[in-house]
């Protein structure tokens, strides 16, 4: 298999838009046809909503762009139902041509590292995403059994490095003098890259770095040149298609940019829509994020 960051660099280029489609299923804002006749004290009723709402999500978005996110934790919360719309989501997303990344945060030291990598990168995982977002807080051994199971199956790791939420300075802004915590991170993301570097220019090892914190993404972009960039905190969060410009290199590649909650609840804030025409919402939501996004970035250049 293709090394995942010229997977990527191929189906964003394809597709023209490096937007990102996240899949945060929450059962109380879910259009109310998918919730019509389910107990939301039902862990079965639950993950069967969530597995016909992502589905429904994908058969819109997938003619539009190159990525989906699902957000382990909204299903991991129903349990082993909800596992199983895990899975039945992440086939059904790369049935229709998607790249998904995991969004898991998963980490811990040696064998239990390479376990988790296995589980969800594996080549006889029971998920087999293309990415997983991964915590580097436990320091370089940690990441390593990640990076080595991705390389072998041609996936990739996004790896925490300046995140979008409010309080993640607490520790990431931490500096020495060599820099703050972040910074030395990312030098370890673009040393890890080092060997994984191919046609497309980018690793197998990525970073998610907010939108939310525009100077530090333009200045970590410099650090790390060969990095795909996973960029939240667009949309819901407060980051703007200007804010996330710096992501990017200068042929618009290097970055993809995660919209959750404004696209797969659009139908809850567009007049135009409304719960039953809720997949009219989510394209008209995407279709927004796309223009925005190719006239306001380096992505206008795909």
């Amino acid at each position: 298999m293709h090394a995942f960051g010229d997977r990527l660099a191929t189906a964003v280029s394809r597709c023209k838009t490096p937007t990102l489609v996240g899949l945060d299923p929450r059962f109380d804002n879910l259009p109310a046809p998918l919730k019509l006749g389910r107990d939301n004290r039902n862990p079965g009723d639950v993950a069967a909503a969530f597995e016909i709402f992502c589905k429904g999500v994908i058969d819109v978005v997938a003619s539009r762009v190159a990525v989906v996110k699902p957000q382990a934790a909204f299903f991991e919360q129903v349990g082993v139902p909800g596992m199983a719309a895990l899975a039945a989501t992440i086939g059904y997303a790369r049935e229709k041509g998607l790249l998904v990344i995991l969004d898991g945060k998963r980490n811990d030291i040696g064998s239990t590292a390479a376990a988790y990598a296995d589980a969800y990168l594996g080549a006889e995982s029971a998920w087999r995403a293309d990415a997983l977002t991964v915590s580097p807080y436990l320091g370089g051994d940690s990441v390593t059994p990640f990076a080595q199971v991705a390389n072998a199956r041609g996936a990739g790791i996004f790896v925490l490095v300046k995140t979008s939420n409010p309080g993640g300075g607490l520790f990431q802004d931490l500096a020495d003098s060599e820099g703050p915590l972040y910074r030395h991170v990312a030098s370890h993301v673009e040393a890890l890259n080092a060997d994984r570097v191919s046609g497309s220019r980018f690793g197998s090892v990525g970073a998610v770095v907010g939108a939310t914190y525009p100077e530090q993404l333009a200045e970590l972009r410099g650090v790390m040149p060969h990095a795909w960039f996973l960029v939240p905190g667009y949309g819901a969060q407060g980051g703007s298609a200007a804010d996330v410009a710096g992501a990017f290199d200068s042929d618009g590649l290097g970055a993809v940019v995660n919209n959750s909650r404004g696209i797969i609840f659009a139908h809850a804030k567009d007049d135009r829509f409304g719960d039953d025409r809720w997949q009219d919402a989510v394209d008209a939501a995407t279709l927004d994020m796309i223009a925005s996004l190719r006239d306001s970035t380096p992505a206008g250049r795909l």
